[in-house]
This record gives C-alpha cells, sequence and structure tokens, in this order.
C-alpha cells in the first residue's frame, strides 16, 4: 500500500529489494552532499528552525547539518545505523526503526517543534503513512523540511524517483506531502542544477490547526 492510488505499487519498487537494516548495517561516516550543498542545508535550518524547539531530525545519519551556533531543546534523530546516530554529537536522543516496515514514530502528538528528511526522502516506500506520522507528531503549524540532491543509493531508491528530475522530484514529494495532510507546501531552490555543486533542492510543508487537530 502507498496511499497513493494514481501510482502503482511497481513506482515504489527497490532494485535491492533486501531489507534495509541489511544495507544499512555497516556504519558509514561520511556526508553524501558536498560542502556548498551541506552549508544550504544549514542557512535553511537556520532561518525556519526556532532556538529551543523540539526538532526530529528523520533518516539522520552521523551529523543533522544544523547550525553549530544555534541550541535546541531536543534534537531526536532516527535512521538505521546506532553507530552512526551514537557519533552525532547534535542528538540528544535518538531511535532505530526502518521506516519502510513500520512507519509508526514513538512519540507523542504536537510533541515536536519541525522535523527533517535530509537527503532521505527518496528511500521511503510508503510515504505517506511515514509523513502522516510526521504531522502526528508536529505542533499546529510546524514545518517538515525535506531537502534533496541528485544524489543516492541507487539500488535503494525507489524507482519513481530514479525515474524523475528536479522538478518533478519536488512535485511527488508536494504529492507526498498532501496526501498526508499537509495543507501549505512551498517548493525552494537552494542550489540550481548545472553549477559546480551539488544541486539541492527543498520541500516545505506546514499543517493547519484545523487539520492537526483531524490527525
Amino acid at each position: 500500500m502507498t496511499d497513493l492510488p494514481r501510482l502503482p505499487p511497481e513506482a515504489f519498487a527497490k532494485q535491492d529489494r533486501t531489507p534495509d537494516a541489511l544495507f544499512y548495517a555497516q556504519p558509514r561516516l561520511v556526508t553524501h552532499i558536498d560542502d556548498a550543498a551541506i552549508n544550504a542545508v544549514t542557512d535553511l535550518y537556520r532561518t525556519l528552525l526556532r532556538p529551543g524547539g523540539r526538532i526530529l531530525d528523520l533518516m539522520s545519519s552521523w551529523v543533522s547539518h544544523l547550525p553549530a551556533e544555534v541550541a535546541y531543546g531536543a534534537v531526536i534523530g532516527h535512521g538505521l545505523n546506532a553507530q552512526e546516530l551514537i557519533a552525532n554529537a547534535r542528538l540528544t536522543q535518538h531511535f532505530v526503526q526502518d521506516l519502510n516496515a513500520d512507519p509508526i514514530l514513538p512519540l507523542n502528538d504536537t510533541s515536536i517543534d519541525a522535523a527533517l528528511i535530509c537527503v532521505g526522502v527518496q528511500y521511503l516506500q510508503n510515504p505517506v503513512a511515514v509523513l502522516r506520522q510526521v504531522a502526528r507528531v508536529l505542533v499546529p503549524g510546524a514545518p517538515v523540511i525535506i531537502t534533496f540532491s541528485n544524489r543516492c543509493f541507487p539500488t535503494k531508491a525507489v524507482a519513481i524517483w530514479q525515474a524523475l528530475g528536479g522538478d518533478d522530484h519536488a512535485r511527488l514529494i508536494a504529492l507526498y506531502l498532501q496526501h498526508a495532510g499537509f495543507s501549505a507546501i512551498e517548493a525552494r531552490v537552494l542550489l540550481p542544477e548545472g553549477g559546480l555543486t551539488d544541486p539541492l533542492r527543498a520541500v516545505i510543508g506546514r499543517t493547519s490547526t484545523l487539520i492537526a487537530d483531524a490527525q
């Protein structure tokens, strides 16, 4: 089930169909976008994240790209490799969970002030279910910030992501967010394609008070 009736299940198939937990069993203490793209992510977070807030960093790793000078009330990291999450100095707590096997987040309703997915959305096989959970745990009006580039682990990215490019990736993420109950959706080009750095885009979604109360 993908909760996107116009798209066939095959759209979310992966070339490598082995459990994701096996693929991520070994820690990868590397960055997946270049320095310019990392700086663009950090600048976006600096603009959108409230100091002192509770941040959920989904599909995180050993770094979160948060601005070093800003203190947050909590940074909750999620991923598939415990060693990477333990190495992430910005996290105040973390949990390991395969969202493709179980999308239910172990967090209370309206307990999070912002959620982040940095260069990871392409691996979600039921993205609407995951983003509905994100909408549930966010306080009304809080953002989910989804950033992406053209880099990925190709055998683990879903088929529809592999078939699309920049603008269409942004439209696809907007479709996910719409079906998950986000009412305000904005796409931004942070670093354009064809430059000397990795391209970077962001799609930002927010729920209204009415939608958040109905979750």
